[in-house]
């Protein structure tokens, strides 16, 4: 945690906003930000206005570490109205946007803990959960991020991390995967404020999901810490190459020379998940590979992965990205 994040807890929460005022969103932005995550919730909260009760929708701030152009990732600049320094008064929502270089601002934490204080409900798009937990909002409770920073969010003491989250609402703290998870999120937060039948609308006019299918490792390679030692990265890369070997705890325990117990503890430790269930998703993973890529039937897949039989496959399926393989092929198939 930064230095000069603020103690959250020692400082008063504001009041609920009440019904027929303008709800004030603040965006904190950074050098380098993704632009998606700002314009994609910003597009769902102006929809939102247009369709909300007249002074029910929202009044959109853009703030960074000093005043003016803040340029994104694409090179395109974005005028901040006012230095996070200079945000007071009441937030109804407070969102932080990510980006790939967002750990080099980490020392906005203090700023962001400040006005998470002054905000009803604070949120994170992508990668900006990390400023999230580093102002200590994320202590104790559950949160998701981009794929990519999930181990970097994971390593924050007494966060939780649900990586295949497309958003998670903890409280009054909300975080979102990847870039476009920032619509969703948004959407979320629109049918928090004024019901299903709004959060609809505006996703028909927008052409987007109201409630995306499955989770985001659906559209990512699989969701796992890297492995820094050199005989467990080799025996993640003999899972990941023969699904259909036997892969049980006592065949990689013998692997690698280790009694079962000991092997056990320190898969774990080093990526995150226990052996069965990194080898359930290394076969789930190479599974949905043929199904993008090959006519095999479900059943041949089934067997050739390790996963047994087309009923496991589906209940893999169901279980870890919230959609049947055969629907999963007729989005995904590339062949």
């Amino acid at each position: 945690m930064a230095e000069n994040a603020i103690p959250v807890a020692l400082l008063p929460r504001r009041r609920p906003t009440t019904m027929g005022a303008m709800r004030r969103v603040v965006f904190v932005v950074h050098e380098g930000f993704q632009l998606l995550d700002l314009a994609g919730p910003a597009d769902v909260l102006a929809t939102a206005t247009l369709l909300a009760p007249p002074g029910d929708g929202y009044r959109i701030e853009v703030a960074a570490a000093g005043a003016g152009t803040v340029t994104a990732n694409t090179g395109i600049g974005v005028e901040a109205s006012v230095p996070l320094a200079g945000v007071t008064g009441d937030i109804d929502t407070l969102v932080v946007v990510g980006g790939l270089e967002v750990e080099r601002h980490l020392g906005l934490a203090g700023q962001i803990g400040r006005l998470s204080t002054l905000a009803r409900r604070t949120a994170s798009v992508c990668s900006g959960a990390l400023l999230l937990a580093e102002a200590g909002l994320l202590t104790g409770r559950r949160a998701t991020t981009h794929w990519l920073s999930a181990g970097a969010l994971a390593a924050y003491p007494g966060v939780t991390v649900d990586a295949d989250r497309i958003y998670q609402r903890d409280g009054v703290v909300w975080t979102s995967a990847g870039v476009t998870a920032g619509i969703d999120l948004a959407l979320a937060l629109v049918a928090d404020d004024h019901g299903a039948r709004t959060a609809r609308d505006v996703a028909r006019g927008l052409v987007v999901y109201l409630h995306r299918p499955g989770g985001q490792s659906q559209f990512s390679p699989a969701l796992r810490a890297p492995a820094p030692d050199e005989a467990l990265r080799d025996l993640l890369a003999h899972i990941d190459a023969h699904p259909g070997a036997d892969l049980s705890v006592p065949a990689l325990a013998r692997r690698v020379g280790l009694s079962e117990r000991h092997f056990a503890r320190v898969f774990t430790g080093r990526t995150g998940m226990s052996p069965g269930r990194y080898v359930e998703r290394s076969r789930a993973e190479a599974a949905r590979r043929l199904l993008e890529t090959t006519d095999h039937p479900l059943d041949r897949i089934a067997r050739d992965t390790g996963i047994g039989a087309p009923e496991t496959l589906f209940r893999v399926f169901r279980r870890l990205w919230r959609i049947a393989p055969g629907e999963y092929r007729r989005r995904f198939a590339t062949r």
